[in-house]
């Protein structure tokens, strides 16, 4: 199977924010900024896979500023590792007023699970994907750990049977690393 890169799943979308898409504030609401992202990151993880993709998990979404309405976002994911039938798509999301100074501001982040199907509902295969920045190479190493995290919190595998996340929790508990920051791979 060919090994990918994460820029060959690049996907950059934009979106107007326009009167239906807004609370009585006049903020996009967060349902519909969800919608985009799993669009965009769903694109992202079809490009990678070459097949049907589903939304299994959406993790670490965090929602740092507002975005107004007549604003433009920009939503940009791709594919930052792959594991046998599913892989984690990075999403960042800019906002941007044209009518004032027309500076990007990061709003938006999170990382959504895909699994891979065929046109039967089967699980297939996805290609691995090979980092090749620095920036790179830690999301994609924080992917592998945010994986172990969801299995064992979710009773499908123990500390033990995860030895990068078990060195991970004696890293936090001697203090070298701060859980937050480390587990979403900044």
């Amino acid at each position: 199977m060919e090994i990918k890169r994460p820029s060959d799943s690049l996907v950059i979308m934009n979106e107007l924010v326009l009167p239906n898409d807004t609370n009585t504030l006049n903020n996009l609401m967060g349902g519909r900024l969800l919608h985009w992202m799993d669009i965009c990151a769903a694109m992202s993880a079809q490009k990678h896979a070459r097949a049907i993709c589903v939304t299994a998990a959406v993790n670490n979404v965090a929602f740092n500023h507002p975005i107004k309405l007549g604003n433009v976002v920009t939503l940009q994911s791709k594919c930052v590792r792959a594991f046998n039938t599913s892989m984690e798509v990075q999403i960042e999301v800019w906002t941007q007023d044209l009518t004032k100074n027309g500076d990007k501001i990061k709003c938006n982040e999170a990382f959504y699970t895909f699994v891979a199907l065929d046109h039967d509902g089967n699980t297939v295969k996805v290609p691995p994907i090979e980092p090749l920045s620095d920036d790179e190479k830690k999301v994609f190493e924080y992917a592998l750990l945010r994986r172990q995290l969801k299995l064992m919190v979710s009773g499908k595998t123990t500390i033990d049977k995860t030895p990068e996340l078990k060195r991970l929790f004696e890293r936090w508990v001697s203090g070298e690393e701060t859980p937050m920051v480390s587990i979403a791979g900044k």
